[in-house]
């Protein structure tokens, strides 16, 4: 769909200098997160499985402070552990059912597996046009995944009815093509780090969703959630004061760019 959008500006596509990069990130950011995610829910309950695949943000902190050189204050680092802590408060209610070690360890592979796909758009990012990016990487990735699929499943057992396609066509349009665009956008614009703690939202908005539409039950998980989330979304977007900062040795040490 965004190629065809696109159609017009096919001359920014650039392949020969640019088809790496739409391999790596196709590679980590849909074969992979999407891939191992879907593999390892059967193996291990959701809340669980969503704890693990969060540490993205702490891991995409660690992985800018690594290779671009973001900064990385006392104050940014406890912000990255409240969120983290606060999405394993929101999921708490999932944690029953069988874990088996390869439900675990692929939930590993998939937060690492999309915090080096951020951390590596952010690094190209000014080499590709970003909704070329986006573009190859759902087409590359997905018909990756499909053939995985075709190898794996019947196609047979996919129900085509009106749910089905709805979940598609939104799936296509928003929960892929858009988020994409938007993610890969303020990743560029912005510290990585930063940017990757708002996705500790998305948990506590699936379990609000669930409340909100299905009737599931409101909990104090949720209300302590939500309050360790903001928290965490604040320190690690606040910049801290020149006082502050002079006076935090381990801050400052960690803030200077590698």
């Amino acid at each position: 769909m965004l190629a065809l959008f696109l159609f017009g500006k096919r001359d920014q596509i650039r392949w020969k200098q640019n088809w790496p990069v739409y391999l790596i990130s196709s590679l980590f950011n849909v074969f992979l997160f999407y891939g191992l995610q879907t593999v390892g829910l059967i193996y291990m309950p959701a809340g669980l499985f969503s704890v693990i695949v969060y540490l993205q943000p702490v891991l995409v902190g660690i992985f800018a402070w690594l290779w671009l050189g973001e900064p990385m204050t006392a104050l940014k680092i406890g912000g990255l552990v409240v969120g983290f802590l606060g999405v394993a408060t929101v999921s708490a209610g999932g944690f029953s059912g069988h874990v088996a070690v390869l439900g675990v360890i692929l939930a590993l592979l998939t937060a690492v597996g999309w915090a080096v796909g951020t951390v590596y758009v952010k690094k190209v990012g000014g080499r590709v046009h970003s909704i070329w990016l986006v573009a190859f990487q759902c087409m590359i990735g997905g018909l990756a995944l499909t053939a995985a699929g075709s190898y794996t499943e019947d196609w047979s057992s996919i129900v085509w009815n009106v749910p089905y396609a709805v979940g598609l066509i939104f799936g296509i349009i928003i929960g892929i093509s858009a988020s994409w665009v938007v993610y890969f956008a303020l990743v560029r614009s912005g510290d990585a780090s930063r940017v990757a703690s708002y996705t500790f939202l998305v948990p506590l908005i699936s379990v609000f969703s669930g409340t909100l539409f299905l009737k599931e039950p409101f909990t104090a998980y949720l209300v302590i959630g939500l309050v360790l989330i903001g928290i965490s979304i604040y320190f690690v977007n606040r910049k801290p004061g020149s006082r502050a900062h002079s006076s935090q040795g381990t801050g400052k040490l960690l803030s200077e760019p590698k």
